[in-house]
């Protein structure tokens, strides 16, 4: 039998799962699941690196990201679910990978750019933070990931993974630098180069109002513009009819501008109805529409994509011990994984002794 190909991906335990997760990658990673072998990871260390004040948070968060894994539909009896503080093998793959990676090229990381300002860190932040980009190259690494499912923010991440691993292969399994990417493998490296899979809607915007220059936030816990996986129809009806749309349109028959207006995002992105789109786009324009018509029919569409989701949550809430078990049984099994990869490491770097 052919072997599956390894494919890795996860999140955070910085809080539920929101739709921007869903088509940034989770989509992705629920429709792969026959295809790859796949391992997903909750990782906690890496909340750590902005939420040290805050460890229960970040340790409670990790169940709600297990059972948001659960409720969209990751099957544990095809994927591996775990927990990466339980995986020591990651921390010793962080050190020896920062090895490869010079302190000017990480800083030239956008997305670390990114998250220095949008938190306002300034000069306050710590080593374990810059090394983030290395400690995600470890997670996926580690299990020797051939593809990565990711959202459009975490390109920068993968690309150094990518450099990590080519550089590796060519230092320590003396590998030709000028292959192509896909025979790294063949000719004798002990890493694959992963490819990035993007999901169908890179940056999901949020449901508030714009920044004062007038583009859109992300989609974001921290910024309170975020529908969640498990939200209720109750709430997602109050989200979304709050949702912000066109300022200049005053009443129902006012022309108004479908670019840049969540409201048309959100039907772009999540609405199958393609005609009604359509449609209604231009009759929006024209003044013929109202947006709580078009609010109510977003409240029919995300309700019948979410509820399914909230109705499995509350299935494996009821059953907390069998979810334990879950994570337990999974991280076992990436633990005895990630060992097996920092041996052959070890042994590349002539750095085994026993």
């Amino acid at each position: 039998m052919t072997q599956k190909a390894r494919l890795l991906s996860g999140d955070t335990s910085t809080g539920r799962l929101h739709l921007g997760h869903w088509v940034g990658s989770v989509e992705n990673r629920v429709h792969m699941q026959d295809e790859y072998d796949c391992y997903f990871l909750i990782a906690n260390i890496q909340a750590l690196t902005t939420r040290l004040d805050r460890p229960k948070e970040v340790h409670d968060n990790v169940m709600q990201v297990m059972l948001d894994y659960l409720a969209v539909g990751i099957d544990p009896k095809k994927s591996t679910i775990f927990v990466q503080s339980e995986l020591p093998a990651l921390a010793e793959l962080t050190v020896f990978f920062s090895l490869l990676v010079s302190y000017p090229r990480l800083m030239r990381n956008p997305t670390i750019k990114d998250e220095i300002r949008d938190k306002g860190l300034g000069d306050n932040y710590s080593v374990g933070f810059l090394l983030y980009p290395i400690s995600q190259a470890a997670d996926i690494l580690a299990f020797r990931t051939e593809v990565v499912p990711v959202g459009e923010d975490q390109i920068p991440h993968l690309e150094l993974t990518r450099e990590i691993a080519r550089r590796f292969n060519q230092v320590f399994c003396q590998v030709d630098a000028h292959i192509d990417d896909a025979d790294y493998v063949k000719q004798g490296g002990l890493f694959p180069i992963p490819q990035v899979k993007l999901g169908r809607s890179r940056r999901l915007v949020g449901i508030g109002a714009p920044a004062e220059d007038g583009s859109l936030f992300k989609m974001s816990k921290s910024l309170n513009n975020a529908i969640f996986l498990s939200d209720d129809p109750d709430t997602i009806k109050k989200k979304v009819m709050a949702m912000y749309t066109d300022p200049h349109r005053l009443k129902a028959t006012d022309k108004g501008k479908v670019e840049n207006n969540p409201l048309w995002i959100f039907h772009e992105t999540f609405n199958p109805d393609r005609t009604w789109v359509a449609e209604a786009e231009e009759r929006y324009r024209n003044g013929a529409i109202g947006d709580v018509e078009c609010k109510k029919r977003l409240i029919d569409v995300l309700v019948a994509l979410i509820e399914p989701m909230r109705e499995r949550r509350l299935l494996y809430e009821n059953d907390l011990a069998e979810v334990q078990m879950i994570l337990r049984e999974g991280t076992a099994k990436a633990n005895a994984e990630a060992n097996q990869t920092l041996v052959s490491v070890k042994e590349a770097m002539k750095q085994r002794y026993f």
